[in-house]
């Protein structure tokens, strides 16, 4: 049974991808990915695929105006990672790879244990040769990060970013160390936090459905690391940053025997005190 999102404008760009793609024979395979495949999508939700093109016809097929099908655009262009990016009429974001089928397809086995696609059979909205359902059910199991050597790793990365951090806001670089403290560490405590509860559903972005995953002692903790890019209050949230990365670090390493080099610990918290 294929899935149906909530949002009925989302529902009808799926069937209408799924009727195009039928229709236009440079197609080999449509792939959705995001939210839809997680079963979790709704009306703020963007339409993410993979346009799998006949090798014949890779170098000469234009993704633009295929996904300009769907619905007038606002705005299509190639992001910084190398996706057809598009905005449509109604505000709904899309994110198009428009790969070759030879090769792409062959790709999908290296996704096993970082893409979770829970109903493969809704996920594939078109599929020629049935390669491509084959490679899609290859990710049809959830396979949760390994949490020893994956809490070492992140212990790792939260003491070396924070005190990098710490240098790059003792140099009065604040909006710079503000960027760190929210896309990189941030991110990374997230993670942790994740594999201690036992939520690693959204490991890949760590704080989507945060306010549902995680309890709400973590949620009030990472709230207090928050904070506007003045130096004061930067201050302040990388202070209480390090704070949490050090209580789920002892956590980790009580549970796992992960290893803490609790010097360098004690010595970027001097650091970030003195601002």
């Amino acid at each position: 049974m294929r899935y149906v999102s909530p949002s009925p404008v989302l529902n009808h760009r799926v069937e209408l991808l799924r009727e195009l793609a039928e229709a236009e024979p440079r197609l080999e395979g449509v792939l959705l990915y995001g939210s839809w495949t997680l079963g979790e999508s709704d009306a703020h939700s963007d339409i993410d695929a993979y346009l799998f093109v006949r090798d014949a016809d890779a170098e000469t097929f234009d993704g633009r105006e295929f996904v300009g099908r769907l619905a007038p655009l606002k705005l299509a262009h190639t992001n910084m990672h190398g996706i057809l990016a598009v905005v449509f009429k109604d505000l709904m974001r899309g994110e198009f790879h428009v790969d070759a089928a030879g090769t792409g397809i062959d790709l999908i086995s290296s996704w096993e244990g970082a893409v979770h696609l829970p109903d493969p059979e809704s996920a594939v909205l078109l599929d020629r040769g049935g390669r491509l359902t084959a490679a899609a059910r290859r990710l049809a199991e959830f396979r949760p990060p390994e949490p020893v050597a994956t809490a070492q790793e992140l212990c790792d990365e939260l003491a070396n970013w924070t005190l990098m951090l710490a240098h790059v806001a003792a140099r009065g670089e604040t909006a710079r160390a503000y960027n760190l403290l929210h896309a990189v560490v941030s991110p990374l405590q997230l993670k942790l936090c994740r594999l201690l509860r036992g939520s690693t559903a959204h490991w890949l972005t760590p704080s989507r459905a945060l306010e549902r995953d995680l309890p709400e002692a973590d949620r009030a903790r990472h709230l207090r690391t928050t904070g506007a890019a003045r130096p004061a209050e930067l201050r302040s949230a990388a202070v209480e940053s390090w704070r949490w990365s050090r209580d789920l670090a002892s956590e980790a390493s009580a549970r796992w025997g992960t290893v803490l080099p609790l010097q360098l610990h004690d010595e970027i918290a001097e650091l970030l005190a003195k601002g």
